[in-house]
Formats: C-alpha cells, structure tokens, sequence
C-alpha cells in the first residue's frame, strides 16, 4: 500500500511539473513574441483605418421597423 502511494504521488509530480514546464514554456514564448512584434511594428508600421466621421441618422418609425425585423428573424429559427 506504502508502494503504491509513493507511485501515486511520484506520478503526480511528473504530471504537474510537466503542465508548469509547459505553461512556462508558453509565458516566455508569448513575452518574446510581444517584444519581437513591438520592434517590427517600428520599422513598418501597420495603417490605422480611418474612421468615417459621418454618421447616418435612423427615424423612430425606420427603428421600430428594425426592431420588428431583428424579432421576426429571431422567431423564425
């Protein structure tokens, strides 16, 4: 009974240091990446989308009328 239990936990350990080598492994390789993206975004740099700055109005009667489609089509699955 004594053998087995050292078993159980000798296994146990293996497993948990395995998943801790692993989740480091992952952290460091996600730090490194971040700082890699970093200094290639300074020398070429990604374009920002402009962000259209006119907006158009919806009426009461045009909100209800979506309002009404957007339940209907909900009903209808």
């Amino acid at each position: 009974m004594n053998e087995m239990l050292t078993q159980g936990l000798a296994v146990m350990c293996i497993g948990m240091g395995t998943v801790l080598a692993f989740l480091c492994t992952v952290i460091v390789s996600m730090i490194i990446m971040s700082k890699a993206i970093r200094l290639l975004n300074r020398f070429c740099p990604v374009a920002e989308a402009g962000v259209s700055s006119s907006r158009t109005t919806v009426s009461g009667e045009e909100e209800t009328n979506i309002a009404v489609a957007i339940i209907t089509a909900m009903l209808k699955k």
